[in-house]
């Protein structure tokens, strides 16, 4: 079988604080980060999954966290230079890191660039100093203008900026004043998702008061307008952006691509070139456990069953914009499409999937309930 293009995503757990919101796999950093051995421990990661590559290139990285600008650009040349002779990097391969728009990490925006990332992604996550303190942000509205500004001055091929609304106490004017200020720094990329009160934060335990529904689709519907105005196509639910900035590496997950997951906690996905079985892979966790030589990386690695399937591609593939080709249901997952007949004229007769010879397109309605819609493929 034709494999999907390959990218890789590297995670860096330490963060300065822990924020409320967050349900990443983040530790509050205490005392100086083990930079050089963590790289290290990244690279022999690495090598254990060397069996999954399969003849491919890396079509893009993601460097996650925590907050992976708390490194040195050396230890990114020293991990990517090691990712290029183990495996190789495609033809104008996306590498994006997350920062923070932190004086230290801004002033590293330069190093990166000459260690090959060619794309940062900041977590700005709003433009109003009161909204961010009740984030647990650890930067003020000033120094998010200074990150874009200095991204812009850094020789980046693209940044994205992360933006949230819906936050406890924002009202519409609120939220647009956000957009509007992150639209007038002109980044060629935005991230504008909702923020929603996930499991084992510190917002689950003691739950701030958010928006009203009524108000949180008015934000939604008058934020989509403003960015439309501005030249930012919606790709993805919550990503928009300037024409030929979208970003390669979500698309790859969108589209059902395969993905290693290097560090700790991250996953994987990968498909097997002579069976088509799916397998996901998942690293360990915590940092100590992680970089222990005792114990192996892999925490644990599972098949992905073929009734858990389609749900898997709908779910990823219908959050894009872009119509979906009939033929990739197949090609990705080895199932023949009658399995899904029932399920694919029910969306089409409740109006949330539109279907042409060669694609589905997901409907306006379909985006709006794309709960409903993926509830039809479980």
């Amino acid at each position: 079988m034709n494999l999907p293009p390959l990218s890789l995503y590297v995670h860096v757990p330490w963060c300065v604080q822990k924020c409320p919101y967050c349900d990443f796999n983040s530790h509050g950093q205490k005392g100086d980060i083990p930079e050089k051995e963590y790289v290290q421990h990244l690279i022999d990661d690495l090598k254990t999954d060397l069996h999954l590559v399969q003849g491919r290139k890396i079509h893009s990285i993601f460097i996650g966290g925590g907050t992976p600008s708390l490194l040195t650009g050396e230890a990114y040349v020293n991990l990517l230079t090691a990712v290029d002779s183990l495996i190789g990097l495609s033809e104008n391969c996306e590498i994006t890191l997350e920062a923070n728009p932190g004086t230290v990490e801004t002033g590293r925006f330069k190093e990166y660039v000459a260690a090959g990332i060619n794309r940062i992604s900041i977590g700005v996550q709003s433009m109003q100093n009161d909204k961010l303190k009740a984030l647990g942000r650890i930067h003020g509205a000033d120094e998010a203008t200074y990150a874009a500004e200095q991204a812009h001055e850094a020789g980046l091929n693209s940044f994205n900026l992360d933006l949230m609304h819906g936050l406890p106490g924002q009202s519409v004017a609120d939220a647009l004043s956000d957009l509007k200020k992150v639209i007038a720094l002109n980044p060629p990329h935005i991230s504008w998702y909702q923020l929603t009160i996930e499991a084992n934060t510190q917002f689950a335990s003691k739950p701030p008061t958010l928006p009203a529904d009524d108000t949180l689709w008015d934000i939604q519907e008058q934020g989509q307008t403003l960015l439309a105005e501005a030249g930012y196509q919606q790709y993805e639910i919550s990503g928009y952006a300037k024409p030929g900035y979208q970003c390669q590496h979500n698309l790859n997950y969108w589209r059902f691509g395969d993905y290693l997951g290097i560090g700790c906690g991250a996953h994987g996905k990968v498909t097997d070139a002579k069976t088509g079985i799916i397998t996901r892979t998942e690293k360990v966790k915590h940092p100590r456990g992680y970089m222990d030589l005792a114990k192996p990386y892999l925490f644990k690695q599972w098949q992905v069953e073929q009734h858990d399937l389609p749900f898997e591609f709908f779910m990823n593939r219908l959050r894009l914009f872009e119509a979906c080709p009939i033929n990739d249901f197949t090609a990705l997952t080895q199932l023949p499409l009658q399995s899904q007949a029932n399920a694919l004229q029910q969306a089409i007769a409740k109006g949330l999937l539109k279907q042409t010879d060669r694609h589905w397109q997901v409907s306006q309605k379909g985006h709006r309930f794309l709960n409903d819609l993926l509830e039809l493929f479980v």
